[in-house]
């Protein structure tokens, strides 16, 4: 990639914000555009000095031009489930109406344009582990739908451009990924372990614990994402770590690697939520050469000491 200009949607999130990280790292000027209902300005707060670095605050469920860019990558969207449970009706407008004005912003100016899609257009999966040629299966109209069924739009707006417009498009289909810069209260299963057990309460696991996971740490999955960019592959790609983990397997290494004492507490699992979750990553080691570095107990390690900051902020602010 050359020191051109990309437009990063969403890029106040946990994700958008690595991924400015590394294209700032490869010579590139972001623009970012978010409306910061879950982002947060603390993700790019080290930028703050950078001058390839610009921030517009703007909903792009109306529509928008940042001025010529070379990449859009289209990150906006709630991606938790207690954000999307909150904010239904936003997850869904920016799944749709935010997608197609993304894509006009790629369509007008003869940009690249690469989106993030999830796991969860697989929904609670009859296919272990997930391929990219499955269909998936779907609740369209259950409480996790509103996020489900967005990302499948965007997904199915994003190949429409690709075939009636010509934009040279890419979508990466993201497993669980956790790392630095996470929300504590997100509802996802590290923050909310990391959170519990650095307070000394008890990890909440949902149903019996045996459910699973795939949990890719942060730093491979921003360069599966470089490494999908700049491919020429139209198709969705699964980037994530097909190594599988039990919840309850996921709650010991964090016990572990925080040094807590706390103990299990089980709650009811909630309605449509996966039994199984692993990527086939075959298509993305031929493809791209990539597959993940590294282990989920290394990866906590290397997210410690930002939970233990997260955590202490949270103290003194209340």
């Amino acid at each position: 990639m050359s020191s051109k200009r990309a437009l990063v949607t969403g890029g106040a999130g946990f994700l958008g914000s690595h991924l400015c990280d590394s294209l700032l790292g490869e010579g590139w000027s972001v623009v970012v555009v978010d409306n910061l209902l879950t982002g947060r300005r603390a993700n790019f707060e080290h930028l703050r000095n950078e001058s390839r670095f610009e921030f517009v605050e703007f909903d792009i469920c109306e529509p928008f031009d940042v001025g010529k860019v070379e990449y859009v990558f289209h990150f906006a969207s709630p991606a938790s489930p207690v954000d999307y449970s909150i904010h239904g009706i936003p997850t869904l407008k920016v799944g749709s109406l935010g997608t197609f004005h993304a894509l006009d912003v790629a369509h007008k100016y003869g940009a690249k344009y690469f989106v993030s899609s999830t796991s969860e257009c697989y929904g609670d999966p009859l296919e272990h582990p997930q391929k990219e040629t499955y269909w998936g299966h779907v609740n369209p109209i259950g409480p996790r739908s509103v996020y489900d069924e967005a990302k499948r739009f965007t997904e199915a707006v994003t190949m429409a451009y690709r075939r009636y417009h010509n934009v040279d498009t890419r979508i990466v289909r993201i497993f669980n990924t956790y790392g630095p810069r996470m929300q504590l209260n997100d509802g996802r299963v590290v923050p909310n372990f990391m959170k519990q057990a650095l307070r000394g309460e008890d990890l909440t696991v949902y149903g019996d614990g045996n459910q699973t996971r795939s949990f890719c740490y942060v730093s491979d999955e921003i360069d599966g994402f470089m490494r999908l960019a700049k491919s020429d592959e139209h198709l969705p790609v699964n980037i994530g770590n097909p190594n599988e983990f039990t919840i309850l397997e996921c709650a010991q290494h964090v016990l572990k690697v925080v040094g807590s004492k706390s103990q299990i507490r089980y709650e009811p699992l909630p309605q449509d939520d996966p039994k199984q979750r692993r990527p086939d990553i075959t298509k993305a080691r031929q493809l791209l050469g990539w597959e993940p570095k590294i282990d989920l107990e290394t990866g906590l390690r290397m997210s410690l000491d930002y939970f233990k900051k997260a955590v202490a902020e949270e103290v003194t602010t209340k």
